[in-house]
């Protein structure tokens, strides 16, 4: 047979606990013993599984075909073993059982017809007593068929019960009873002459034909190993005497006997299976297999002897032992279909199944085989030794033993419950005060360990010293750590006890039902085979020779050496590749000093063998199939009908898929890392690898890895009943009304589990799941594609959907840890923005999605497979056509969790790329609502003003003026100009004057007031003056009037004295304020006001200076100069920007020269401006045409900078550094090199910036130089220009003058800064760990010197 293993699931992980039905029996004197630990008896019939828990009093009945709740009874008294469910005129499901004091109870369940098989909280009489009248005992009860049940009685007679009339709704059943003995009068007689040992007659097995059968006869086996056939009407008609050790090959079988034979050792007197009877394909004779334990034997655990029922004698066929693993092992089932012996073991508390076909003939045995067996692979136990392996990794004991203990299939949840709960019982078994985590409520169960494990350790501290004792702090919380565990082990270890082993229907295959768990019997893959074979050091076939020496060598390494190569592994995988993976291993061979940790045998053992094997890079590539290899059938393509015809699984078939998965990931990550190992010991002959091949090598780990850290996730509970009565989940509020109804509130206290599937569980549904082991399993990870990648430096369309579909999920520290160990390609850096943009992280987000940008449009340069990688994460599964769309995206996404900056900000980048004739109202729109909400009225105005659609003008412009009102912002309201919105401004604010309340604040008639009185004529005259110069031509006609006019007035001040450079204008009653031909602004303006200034005749004066009329002259030709460029300047009003609008406009048109001449006119501040100018020399840098194909006639193509030798590049570069030197200096406090240098370092920090910009900060700013590079985290550099200032005092230090305390001065604090973030940074190149190190170095150093000038001038 093939080889198989048992894969199980924890049945408290997948049914939720629901609320009993109490049942009520008429039986007037039943005491009502305590109720004791849970215990399981399952009797299996078709795909329900029917449980006996709570001590014997409950029954529960679980569907394993359908995900319906589970539907529990509580009875007044034990339920005796074993109750049983048939199926009645396929109409009803009859359970039929008895209870401890004389009741027979049967529960009727209808069966409909595309319905539920049942609904626990159904209003309907579920149940029917009959309570027996002989005189009765406790005994074995076995249900032959929905009207015939047979209970053993004392000394090995029976009471037969045969139902003469079914009841209903409101009548009970209508049994009949008889009673037979084993032995007839004279046997009995006889049987006192030779009398046996005592209560050898009673019986321990029951056993009838199957139903649906004709056969009425039952079969029982007593405790002196006498079998006997029980007729309805006959009682014991056929009696046959047993050996207790299986007889010899040769020796005859004898024919049944009455007479007793010699007295041997009594069976076992509790209920066992030992018997079953069947019919085979190949006969119509109904046959008995029994099964005889032999405990003291040493070669097997008992042996069977199966015989035919040839009318009414029973033929003995053939006797054949049990296998020699069952030696010191207990039977607790077993069954036979399809001519195939199944049989459950308990070894020493597992389960343990084995398969032979069964021998017909006593010749036969060899032909039919041997033995198959099967347990479960091979997993780890939370012992005191592993886990201080888990303790041997950075991190707390608490969050690694909480992890340990959390991981799916580990614990039940019934487990961790009672752990929990004795644990807590422990700890109030103490003197008060408790501590408060023990009296607070939990909302989970995790959450309850998490709190009160470790709650009574307390930090003590040394009476003598008074220093805190954190060694025996830490032990001794270790060990309560490890108490509890031990507990959670005990307590699991009663939960895996083997029961009875069965099948449903066909689909669902053989299934073994332990107390806790459900298992399956599923055949292995290569990798779980080779994983067995290996543990238990069986010998492997030739061609897995190499896993054999990987293995071996890996375990010999010992679990210290493997912990570190195993984090150093990770690490390499998880980082950027920038170097071969054959100069990588190297350098880590040399920093862990991997061969001066081995044992010279070993290496030598493992260079002897590999050398023995020959072909290593062809065995590795084999490794690698085995590791990444599914089964054919996965690899079938399925059709359209198949899929859709797939019927849905039950969530237990979806559990069993979950833990293959999990154990066979486990055992593949063994091997894999075995594999990864090897290249450790081989690194001096890497470099002859094909790199390739070691690409692969790495890509498989960390696709296996990711499954690794994935399948031991805990999905997380599910909702509990009071957060589904929230939801408005249907069946929440009937609970509550069923515990009303019956009573029965105080059977809810305590624990009352909802299903807690695995991670592997809850994507199963995700991606699909299919029936059978391990097709199911190997369909899923091929589905998933983290096997199936080829190069590290990508991430593939599966892998992208997997981190996604985590995303989607809700999982996002699982989905962020995936996406760790995957480069950041576009589709993964989207994914990770949209879990920054879930988390809350949205500048973040707003970073990762404004990178994105360029991957769109006609330019994108993405390949073939980033692109399908990519589009996988997208809206319909498809890329954006143009950058106008994916902004459109990011902003609807921003807009969707209510973050408006930045979905304005990207609503801003739309429009900037928008097709012009596209129609943007709905985006201008919303930009100007959006800055209007986030306060921002200065922007929300520009946004209003550029905004070429004149309704919307004036449609929002009485939004923006009323949230200014409301929000107490009238002095920034009346600080904007609303040119060409002056009358909608009047009107909005007349409206409010109006009709608003004018005791409620704002007080719009005063706004309004203050409106007119800020405005005056002043408003009329520009309304004039812009109807006046609305056209182009008009506005420079005018303007080129004006700036003639400033060349004659300065020109003719410019002949006078100085002092006299001055002249005086009237202040009219027309003007008011305003200066006459100039542009208003106040700080020139300066009144004369004479004693007199009310007398007739008498009015103010402004003094206009030289100065005054050449910032007009610059700023109006600056002003000329943009409209005749842009004419839409004039229609959008901008043609009056002020300075530093002209500045920048200047600047973003390439011409920088003026720009920065008009600048130093204007006394404007030119920061932007030279963060653009270095934008524009990176974009030089890497892209020369798209720079080169622009205007760049101001600054590039000057005569002065076309003689410049050298490329564009080279060119632009050279002009920033004269533009600072010229502009920039200490009377700037270097502010515009400092604005080059965060421009640069912005958009790329790891190219170094240009030496001289460096040179010039380091030496006039070196603290701003510092701290720039620690904000951007390239922490070479800081700590390169650190020493270099540190050097630089110390030569100054040097000098006798400067022996003073300024002299001694430095940054300290910052210098702390650099050395904390070189300490906390784990990736720190060798280059800046040496650099730290003579960071150190100097600091010490100075120190001293300090020290020594503090004493000698002391």
């Amino acid at each position: 047979m093939e080889p198989s293993l048992l894969v199980a699931s924890h049945l408290s992980a997948l049914f939720p606990s629901t609320q009993p039905i109490p049942v009520y029996s008429t039986h007037k004197e039943i005491p009502q013993p305590p109720r004791e630990m849970t215990r399981a008896n399952p009797s299996n019939t078709r795909t329900i599984l029917l449980r006996v828990t709570h001590g014997g009093f409950m029954l529960e009945l679980l569907s394993l075909s359908s995900d319906i709740p589970p539907l529990r009874f509580d009875f007044p008294a034990a339920i005796l073993p074993s109750p049983s469910i048939v199926l009645w005129e396929s109409q009803e499901l009859h359970v039929l059982l008895a209870t401890r004091f004389g009741s027979l109870w049967r529960i009727v369940i209808p069966i409909r017809e595309a319905a539920p098989l049942w609904h626990p909280n159904a209003n309907r009489r579920w149940y029917r007593e009959y309570v027996l009248q002989s005189t009765y005992g406790e005994g074995l009860v076995h249900v032959q068929g929905t009207h015939c049940v047979v209970i053993s009685q004392p000394n090995g007679s029976i009471l037969r019960l045969e139902a003469e009339a079914l009841g209903g709704d409101t009548t009970d059943d209508l049994w009949r009873e008889s009673r037979a003995d084993a032995r007839s009068f004279l046997h009995s007689i006889t049987s006192l002459l030779h009398a046996g040992p005592s209560g050898g007659s009673d019986i321990i097995s029951m056993a009838s034909h199957p139903q649906p059968t004709d056969i009425g006869n039952v079969w029982t086996l007593s405790r002196d190993r006498h079998l006997r056939m029980w007729s309805a009407r006959g009682g014991c008609v056929v009696e046959h005497a047993l050996p207790s050790t299986a007889p010899a090959r040769t020796a005859p079988l004898s024919r049944s006997s009455p007479s007793p034979v010699k007295p041997s050792v009594l069976l076992q007197p509790e209920p066992q299976k030992l018997l079953c009877v069947f019919t085979p394909s190949h006969s119509d004779d109904p046959h008995i297999l029994v099964f005889i334990p032999t405990e003291g034997s040493l070669s097997s655990g008992g042996f069977f002897t199966l015989f035919i029922m040839d009318g009414d004698v029973l033929r003995p066929v053939t006797v054949f032992d049990a296998s020699e693993t069952s030696v010191h092992c207990r039977l607790q089932d077993f069954t036979v279909l399809d001519d195939t012996l199944y049989t459950l073991w308990d070894k020493q508390g597992q389960s343990m199944v084995e398969v032979r076909l069964l021998p017909w003939e006593a010749e036969d045995g060899a032909m039919y085989g041997g033995w198959s067996t099967a347990t479960y692979a091979r997993e780890a136990e939370l012992t005191p030794a592993y886990l201080d392996e888990l303790l041997l990794s950075p991190g707390s004991t608490a969050d690694k033993c909480f992890e340990a203990i959390m991981r799916p299939g580990t614990f039940s949840p019934l487990t961790l419950q009672a752990a929990i709960n004795q644990y807590t019982d422990a700890c109030r078994s103490l003197p008060p005060p408790y501590p408060p985590q023990l009296l607070v409520s939990y909302s989970t169960v995790g959450e309850q360990i998490a709190s009160v494990v470790g709650c009574t350790v307390q930090r003590t501290k040394d009476p003598k010293t008074g220093a805190p004792l954190d060694e025996n702090y830490w032990n001794a919380l270790k060990r309560d750590w490890e108490g509890f565990i031990a507990r959670c082990r005990e307590i699991e270890r009663n939960g895996r006890w083997p029961l009875a082993i069965g099948r449903g229907d066909p689909e669902s295959g053989v299934f073994v039902v332990e107390r806790e768990r459900l298992a399956s019997l599923a055949g292995e893959d290569i990798s779980l085979r080779l994983q067995r074979q290996l543990s238990s050091s069986a010998p492997v076939e030739d061609q897995f020779v190499f896993v054999e020496v990987l293995w071996t060598m890996r375990h010999r390494l010992g679990p210290r050496l493997m912990q570190s190569l195993e984090t150093r592994i990770n690490e390499v995988t998880r980082q950027e590749i920038a170097f071969t993976y054959a100069d990588i291993i190297q350098e880590q061979v040399r920093i862990a000093s991997f061969h001066e940790e081995l044992d010279e045998p070993l290496e030598r053992w493992v260079a002897d063998r590999l050398q023995s094997l020959g072909k290593v890079r062809e065995r590795a590539r084999y490794v690698l199939d085995i590791i990444g290899g599914f089964d054919k059938e996965v690899k079938r393509e399925e059709v359209d009908t198949e899929l859709l015809s797939r019927p849905i699984s039950p969530e237990w078939s979806k559990a069993l898929t979950a833990s293959y998965v999990t154990t066979t990931v486990h055992a593949r990550y063994d091997i894999a890392l075995s594999l990864v190992t090897l290249l450790f010991f081989v690194a001096n002959d890497l470099p002859q690898w094909d790199a390739g091949l070691l690409a692969e090598i790495f890509v498989v780990f960390r696709g296996i890895s990711t499954l690794r850290f994935m399948a031991r996730q805990p999905a997380g509970d599910n909702a509990t009943p009071t957060a589904h009565a929230a939801a408005g989940v249907p069946g929440a509020d009937d609970d509550v009304v069923a515990k009303l109804r019956n009573m029965h509130v105080s059977a809810s206290r305590g624990a009352r589990f909802q299903p807690t599937y695995s991670l592997v569980h809850r994507l199963a549904n995700l991606y699909g799941h299919s029936s059978g082991l391990p097709a199911s399993a190997h369909r899923f990870l091929d589905a998933t594609g983290l096997l199936q990648s080829l190069s590290p430096a990508h991430a593939t369309r599966q892998e992208v959907l997997f981190c996604e579909r985590l995303r989607i999920l809700g999982y996002r520290e699982v989905a962020r840890e995936v996406l760790a160990w995957l480069p950041r390609t576009p589709g993964v850096t989207y994914v990770l923005g949209r879990l920054w943009l879930d988390e809350g992280r949205y500048d973040d987000a707003a970073s990762a999605m404004e990178i994105l940008a360029g991957s769109f449009g006609p330019h994108s340069a993405l390949s073939i497979d980033d692109q399908e990688a990519f589009a996988v994460a997208l809206p319909g599964e498809r890329l954006f056509s143009t950058q106008f769309d994916f902004y459109l995206h990011v902003s609807d996404l921003f807009k969707a969790t209510l973050n408006t900056s930045h979905d304005v900000f990207f609503t801003q980048l739309a429009l900037s790329v928008a097709a012009p004739d596209l129609d943007t109202t709905t985006l201008w729109h919303n930009v100007i609502k959006g800055l209007t909400d986030l306060g921002q009225y200065e922007d929300a105005y520009t946004a209003l003003i550029s905004t070429p659609y004149d309704r919307l003008k004036r449609d929002c412009v009485s939004q923006l003026l009323y949230r200014m009102c409301e929000e107490d912002a009238v002095d920034r309201l009346m600080a904007l100009n609303f040119a060409g919105l002056s009358d909608e401004v009047e009107d909005a604010l007349a409206f409010k004057a109006r009709n608003a309340d004018p005791r409620i604040r704002p007080f719009y008639s005063r706004i309004l007031y203050t409106w007119y009185v800020s405005r005056g004529t002043i408003g009329a005259r520009a309304r004039k003056l812009a109807a006046v110069m609305g056209d182009a031509y008009a506005f420079a006609e005018l303007a080129e009037l004006q700036l003639e006019a400033y060349v004659v007035a300065m020109n003719s001040l410019a002949l006078v004295d100085a002092k006299s450079q001055w002249i005086t204008l009237p202040i009219t009653a027309e003007t008011g304020h305003e200066v006459s031909g100039l542009s208003g602004m106040g700080r020139w303006l300066s009144k004369h006001i004479p004693e007199g200034k009310y007398a007739p005749g008498k009015r103010d004066a402004e003094v206009v200076e030289l100065k005054d009329m050449q910032y007009e002259y610059a700023l109006l030709s600056a002003r000329v100069d943009l409209v005749r460029r842009d004419p839409t300047l004039l229609s959008a009003g901008e043609f009056a920007l002020p300075p530093p609008s002209i500045v920048l406009r200047l600047a973003q048109g390439n011409r920088f020269n003026t720009a920065m001449a008009t600048a130093r006119t204007l006394d404007v501040d030119m920061s932007d401006l030279f963060g653009h100018l270095a934008g524009r020399c990176l974009r030089l840098s890497r892209n020369p045409d798209a720079v080169m194909s622009e205007d760049t006639s101001d600054w590039l193509l000057t005569d002065k900078v076309s003689s410049w030798p050298g490329t564009p590049a080279e060119k632009g570069w050279r002009y920033l550094r004269q533009s600072l030197e010229r502009h920039d200096g200490p009377q700037t406090d270097y502010r515009y090199t400092k604005v080059a240098l965060e421009t640069l370092m912005a958009f790329d920090r790891t190219t170094p910036p240009p030496p001289w910009l460096i040179h010039t900060l380091e030496e006039h700013h070196p603290e701003y130089l510092i701290r720039t590079c620690l904000r951007y985290e390239v922490l070479e550099a800081a700590l390169d220009h650190t020493l270099a200032m540190m050097r630089k005092s110390d030569a100054r230090l040097t000098d006798e003058v400067a022996k003073t305390a300024g002299g001694t001065w430095l940054p300290y604090t910052l210098i702390d800064q650099v050395l904390v973030a070189g300490d906390s940074q784990a990736d720190l190149s060798p280059r800046g760990r040496a650099l730290l190190g003579e960071l150190r170095t100097e600091i010490a150093s100075r120190m001293k010197r300090v020290t020594k000038y503090s004493q000698a001038s002391a």
